[in-house]
């Protein structure tokens, strides 16, 4: 399984994570989208409504509907209820539980950085983990720094 850690310093959350869930649809995915604050959830819902800009990005909060019927749920937890392979974790606290997936997207800003770095050394020595760590140039292109 892959972790990817991406580190946000110059765009916020709410222009990466749509992109990201685009991907995982248009190649056949599911997306689960996981915070543990509603507020956060329900700006990332009104977010996901915008963007892409040329399409549709079909999604709910969990509970909301059907929630098996989601291509990309937004929840609190990280339970796929709708069968997601893989898993976004948008509040910036890691979850054991993302280990589950066959991919894991670990958002996090400077105010979280000691503990993703906690959380990479803990998946260092894991079997079937591949680590990957994405930040920002100075154009505000994403680089895989390790």
């Amino acid at each position: 399984m892959q972790v990817d850690f991406y580190h946000l310093t110059l765009a916020p959350l709410d222009r990466l994570l749509p992109v990201i869930a685009d991907r995982v649809v248009t190649g056949g995915g599911r997306l689960l989208i996981v915070s543990g604050d509603a507020e956060q959830r329900a700006a990332l819902d009104r977010q996901l409504w915008m963007i892409p800009a040329e399409g549709f990005l079909p999604h709910a909060q969990a509970g909301e509907g059907d929630d098996a019927a989601q291509p990309v749920l937004i929840a609190g937890e990280v339970q796929p209820t709708n069968g997601a392979r893989h898993v976004a974790l948008a509040d910036g606290v890691w979850r054991d539980e993302a280990l589950d997936f066959e991919r894991a997207f670990h958002f996090f800003d400077g105010d979280r950085i000691a503990e993703a770095r906690a959380a990479w050394r803990s998946l260092a020595d894991r079997e079937g983990v591949e680590r990957r760590y994405w930040k920002q140039n100075d154009q505000g292109r994403w680089e895989q720094a390790a």
